[in-house]
């Protein structure tokens, strides 16, 4: 079977489960071949030796499995990171969160920070990047995740600053300048599309509401002064939710931030005004 059609068949295939069928079909077979989208272009009469291979990996995605998971690899920030079944998948939305938090580690010299939640790594290996004099402590309950992190972070020349520690949220470590987090956030009851559900739920559903935990990370920073900021993101409906509780427990000085296509997508709370 010639490039131009298994691509033609994995189209088909792909047709009920993915927006665009043919350039998936074409990243599955751009992995499976180790071929860019030009050599496929260009060869596209090429006889692939062993099509049953590629024509599994179809199957998998036509299964709603994210794409990201059969890549065994996912974009953020512009670089490339590992990811693998069972971690969370990085949003281009917590872009934002990312470059949120380094401008106040900028603002406030800050040297300790401490994210929540860390997943595959992605939001500590970035402000390690991005903030070169800076430790960073980042926790998950998540063994898994945990073992990627500390790969991606390796892959990155950043695994001499960051400490990667299996632990409920701040849990038996020093209090930071700085917590970041994105933490799950979507309420139980949310329908989801079929390829999302089929990550971890328990890096995607916050509980009932989705806001648990946001509140109770928010009133970690309360209770500790040592802690300057918190920066979060958070579900797009959830801005009245998390105005009521900062006003009814006195936090102040809260402001929200929109994502790239205006939807409410985190907030971040200072302990002052920062130049």
């Amino acid at each position: 079977m010639t490039i131009k059609e298994a691509i033609d068949i994995a189209s088909k295939k792909l047709t009920q489960s993915v927006i665009n069928p043919r350039k998936e079909a074409m990243l599955l077979l751009g992995f499976f071949l180790n071929k860019d989208s030009i050599f496929l272009h260009v060869n596209d009469t090429l006889q692939i030796d062993d099509v049953e291979g590629f024509f599994e990996l179809v199957e998998k995605r036509a299964n709603y499995t994210p794409l990201e998971y059969i890549t065994k690899r996912v974009s953020f920030y512009s670089r490339e990171f590992k990811i693998e079944e069972g971690v969370l998948i990085p949003r281009p939305e917590t872009e934002i969160l990312v470059e949120k938090t380094a401008e106040i580690i900028k603002q406030t010299n800050a040297k300790y920070i401490a994210e929540i939640g860390t997943g595959s790594g992605i939001i500590s290996i970035m402000l390690a990047i991005l903030c070169k004099d800076i430790k960073i402590v980042a926790t998950d309950i998540n063994e898994k995740a945990l073992i990627l992190a500390k790969k991606n972070a390796k892959l990155h020349k950043v695994d001499d600053r960051i400490e990667f520690l299996q632990t409920n949220l701040i849990d038996n470590i020093k209090k930071p300048q700085i917590l970041v987090s994105n933490p799950p956030y979507i309420s139980k009851n949310e329908l989801l599309e079929k390829h999302v559900l089929n990550e971890p739920h328990n890096a995607l559903f916050g509980g009932e509401n989705g806001d648990e935990l946001l509140k109770k990370i928010s009133l970690i920073y309360k209770d500790n002064d040592e802690i300057l900021s918190l920066i979060c993101e958070m579900g797009y409906d959830q801005k009245n939710s998390m105005s009521d509780f900062f006003e009814k427990e006195n936090i102040e000085n809260y402001s929200f931030y929109k994502d790239l296509s205006g939807f409410d997508r985190g907030f971040i709370i200072k302990r002052r005004d920062f130049e």
